[in-house]
């Protein structure tokens, strides 16, 4: 539900309504139906949406229960925003650790390798932010403030994907220090433990993480008001006139990849 709520609210629009399928193979119990539903609901309330329509049933051809969810919001056409909005000398924004959808869902899947590497009371701690991987809050409260100009979640693909995607869409570039971005310790833990490049952490998936293009005149209130929302948040680099995509990191200055090499399905399958 978050996830797909999480789409319309980066475009600066409310999500409102939603539909949802959840599929299974034969056999899967009926019970199991209700609760995965009954927790649907209860995010839905959460986000003050509706679940308007959908569908439930058992198919030879699964093997898994698979679910899926249409978020649908409203608002009015001169209010959208797309990644294609952002302007030459915006500031770029970062809220949240990098690479913490990975990490939580790792502590998940791969229980005895998280104890292992966070300690078990760490690891259990992991597992129970599941639902840090949302950026609803954070994007309805950018869209109301003036200054600013784009969002674009770094779901799949990370850091990489997403600014990628934004200066493609608005022809321009952008300059990015990477010293600024919060790096949880056990992110690094993973990075030894599966020998990812630097490039394999920038483009580390982190759904709940926000990436926003924003007037440098808004900074502070854009800050002030993620502190009051109790959401880390940092100003990461600007975008630029020129093409150029640059960063900077403990390597020093350098090109910034051009294409996402996400290590999710290495850390976390």
């Amino acid at each position: 539900i978050h996830y797909a709520a999480s789409d319309v609210a980066v475009f600066g629009a409310e999500p409102r309504y939603c539909t949802v399928n959840l599929l299974g193979p034969p056999g899967t119990p009926t019970r199991l139906f209700q609760t995965v539903m009954r927790k649907a609901c209860e995010a839905a309330q959460e986000l003050d949406m509706q679940i308007v329509a959908g569908h439930t049933g058992r198919y030879e051809e699964l093997d898994d229960l698979v679910g899926v969810c249409t978020a649908y919001g409203f608002t009015s056409l001169r209010e959208v925003m797309t990644p294609g909005d952002v302007k030459p000398g915006d500031s770029i924004l970062c809220t949240k650790p990098l690479g913490f959808e990975t990490l939580v869902t790792f502590a998940q899947v791969r229980r005895d390798l998280a104890e292992k590497l966070f300690g078990e009371s760490r690891a259990a701690w992991l597992r129970r932010r599941f639902q840090f991987q949302s950026c609803v809050k954070e994007a309805l409260a950018l869209s109301k403030i003036s200054g600013v100009h784009a969002m674009h979640d770094a779901a799949e693909g990370g850091l990489v994907a997403a600014l990628n995607e934004m200066a493609e869409a608005s022809s321009i570039g952008f300059s990015l220090d990477f010293t600024r971005i919060e790096i949880p310790r056990e992110i690094h833990a993973l990075v030894q433990q599966f020998r990812l490049s630097a490039d394999e952490l920038m483009s580390m998936s982190s759904t709940g993480t926000l990436i926003a293009a924003l007037e440098p005149s808004a900074e502070q209130r854009v800050l002030r008001r993620f502190s009051r929302l109790k959401v880390p948040a940092r100003i990461i680099g600007t975008f630029s006139k020129g093409k150029c995509r640059t960063i900077k990191d403990h390597l020093g200055e350098r090109a910034f990849p051009g294409k996402a090499r996400d290590p999710f399905r290495k850390i976390c399958l």
